[in-house]
This record gives C-alpha cells, structure tokens and sequence, in this order.
C-alpha cells in the first residue's frame, strides 16, 4: 500500500479556513479591577454600554474567597465570622436571668399540676 496524503489531516472537520484570526465581532468592555486584603487583584469585564451604578462595588476574590473591592488602597475588611450560637445563648439574649427563672417556674408548676403532685 502507498502511504498517501490526507488534503484534511491536522485539521478539524467544519473549521472553517486555515489560519483563520477573526472570530467574530468583540463586543465593547470595560476592565474592571478588584483587590482583596491580600492584595489579590481580580479583573472582571462589563459591557461599555452599562450603567455605572450597575457595576458591583464588591465581588468575591476567586484566588481567596475574600470580598475584594476596587480600591486598591482600601480593600474589603475581613469578614469576622461569629461563632456557633447554642439556642440557649439566643434565648439568653432575649431574657434576663429574673425573667428565666419566672418562665421555668411557671412550667414547673404546671407540669407538677398536670401530674398531680400540688
């Protein structure tokens, strides 16, 4: 058997001419940069044709996970991630320790009444 050439090896089949440098029409953008407190800078691309209120003050640093703002000077804070709170430090929140005792009271004595012990 000849070893012949192929007219279309090393190319994809329905890609179009060789060489082929247009892509299409790009659409106008604008860069956009952002820092996080590490001084991470993450540039996101908007239309030209957008309002500026429209554009977002603050983004997620995708290298980080911390907020980043445009600011190169000012970044975002940290957030402070608060700890776990029990149901018990919510309630004690809400009541003092007098108002606890009055409310534990009350359901003791109902309870004792439901039971027939008073």
């Amino acid at each position: 058997m000849a070893s012949g050439g192929s007219a279309i090896r090393g190319t994809r089949v329905g890609s179009g001419p060789m060489g082929e440098q247009d892509r299409g029409i790009q659409a106008d953008r604008i860069a956009v940069s952002y820092w996080d407190a590490m001084g991470n800078e993450t540039v996101r691309y908007f239309s030209a044709h957008i309002e500026p209120e429209e554009i977002p003050e603050i983004i997620d640093s995708p290298t980080t996970g911390l907020p980043a703002g445009r600011d190169k000077d000012n970044p975002p804070e940290l957030p402070v991630n608060e700890p776990y709170k029990t149901h018990l430090a919510y309630v004690k929140e809400r009541r003092t320790d007098k108002e606890a005792k009055q409310i534990l009271e009350d359901a003791l004595t109902r309870l004792r009444q439901k039971k027939g012990r008073l």
